[in-house]
């Protein structure tokens, strides 16, 4: 739940703030490397939460639709790099969420969760957030989730799509069909 801690910002239209984060696997990421693609930007609370593994898990299964995209994604938490690195390496039945095809970038203190207006400094942590940033650096799509709520990727694939046609989608509109008159 949103309080009085956390200082929502609307970044849609603006450039997307900087950052330069380690990442899972010995990475570094900075938002300049995702310029010229489009970047699903995937903010959670911590590893190890129950809904993570889940979520994460289907926008890793989902990486060839959002490569065809154009697109790629990053997920970011407050836990360390170290910490995503085992969580990687442990099976999902035993706890941990195993290989993903995208990094976990560590923002260990909290500038990115700030910059982006999704960290709750009452519980030290980022909020679920996802951003949609454009290949020219521009936030397209902006949503924070209560923490007990899940992403789902269809839906994410299908906002995605619908950005780029540059035009106006109904509620059920899948690529390939025709848009709104605007």
């Amino acid at each position: 739940m949103l309080d009085m801690h956390t200082e929502l910002q609307p970044l849609v239209g603006q450039f997307a703030p900087s950052f330069v984060m380690d990442a899972s696997g010995g990475q570094h990421v900075t938002l300049e490397q995702y310029r010229g693609r489009w970047l699903v930007l995937l903010f959670y609370p911590r590893d190890f939460t129950f809904i993570c593994p889940t979520e994460l898990l289907a926008f890793s299964e989902a990486q060839p639709e959002f490569r065809a995209l154009n697109a790629e994604v990053l997920a970011v938490s407050t836990d360390s790099a170290f910490v995503h690195d085992a969580w990687v390496a442990t099976p999902p039945e035993q706890g941990g969420v195993g290989p993903l095809t995208f990094p976990l970038a560590a923002d260990v203190t909290h500038a990115v969760s700030r910059s982006y207006g999704v960290y709750d400094a009452r519980q030290g942590l980022s909020l679920r957030a996802i951003f949609i940033v454009d290949p020219e650096g521009r936030v397209q799509y902006q949503v924070v989730h209560n923490l007990n709520v899940g992403r789902n990727v269809d839906e994410v694939l299908r906002v995605l799509a619908g950005m780029q046609t540059g035009g106006l989608c109904p509620v059920n509109w899948r690529p390939g069909q025709p848009l709104l008159p605007g």
